[in-house]
């Protein structure tokens, strides 16, 4: 309870200097630079002492941002444990104050948690769009473009042709830097069910076909020919896929996500109940 307090009491006045308007240093005082210099030493014991989320780490970047109030990192960094908890209007002030500070750094950051956390894709997309005009370069939040994510916002919200659009971006990107065989499996894997929902059999075949040719084991891959080859008539295509898909997806090989679900993210009741299926 004392923690806490403590906790809460240190957080109201990091808020209370952010809510004020930033004095200029005196003459004698830091630079704002030296500052910021202060402030990274402080922060950066973080990385090595204390787990992401805890009273420590939080302890230890409102230290840094009594120090130096305009340090977007440390703000960005402050907002995450609240968001894996599932507190948005305790995350979302904290990120907002760290795209205000540097949003040709964080813009497309909030993008990707808008759209995993929240599913809502027009504000992920927005963020994503808005990068483009911030950075002369496609931007990689999360380690993925910025038209990768934007191809996943566009399925979500059933516009197929621009979830296309975006994921051959990607790829054609991808394949011409260091080959199609190093393309992410999702990429084609979502661009596959983009094609699928639009009913686009052939094309989205050959999506799933790559997966299997670059990367052997994906239940998702073949759960989805299975239901292919089954929509198709062909009853032994269908029984054999779906038998490698159950194999694949008993031993891990199956799309998901930490803290939440993975877009058309497929579970053992999926396999069996297509198997049903099938054997009528």
């Amino acid at each position: 309870m004392v923690k806490s307090l403590k906790f809460f009491l240190s957080l109201a006045i990091v808020l209370g200097f952010w809510a004020c308007e930033t004095k200029p240093q005196s003459i004698d005082g830091p630079s704002q630079e030296e500052l910021r210099q202060e402030a990274e030493a402080v922060y950066d014991v973080i990385r090595t002492q204390f787990r992401q989320g805890s009273a420590e780490e939080m302890n230890q970047i409102q230290k840094a941002l009594l120090i130096d109030s305009t340090y977007a990192e440390a703000w960005r960094e402050l907002s995450v444990a609240y968001l894996k908890r599932g507190m948005p209007h305790t995350w979302k002030p904290y990120m907002d104050k760290a795209v205000e500070l540097d949003a040709k750094t964080w813009q497309p950051w909030r993008g990707y948690l808008y759209l995993w956390f929240y599913r809502d894709y027009q504000k992920a997309i927005a963020d994503f769009n808005a990068s483009d005009t911030l950075t002369p370069y496609i931007d990689h939040p999360q380690g993925h473009s910025v038209d990768y994510w934007r191809g996943i916002a566009y399925l979500g919200l059933e516009d197929y042709q621009n979830s296309i659009r975006y994921f051959d971006q990607h790829i054609t990107r991808e394949t011409e830097e260091s080959g199609e065989d190093w393309v992410e499996i999702n990429a084609f894997l979502y661009r596959g069910l983009a094609k699928l929902e639009q009913k686009d059999t052939v094309a989205a075949k050959k999506d799933f076909h790559k997966i299997i040719r670059y990367f052997k084991k994906s239940a998702d891959a073949k759960y989805h020919l299975a239901r292919i080859f089954h929509h198709q008539k062909q009853k032994d295509s269908a029984t054999m896929m779906l038998s490698q898909a159950m194999e694949d997806f008993e031993a891990g090989y199956s799309n998901s996500r930490p803290y939440v679900e993975a877009l058309y993210q497929i579970y053992g009741e999926d396999l069996t109940n297509l198997q049903a299926e099938i054997a009528k």
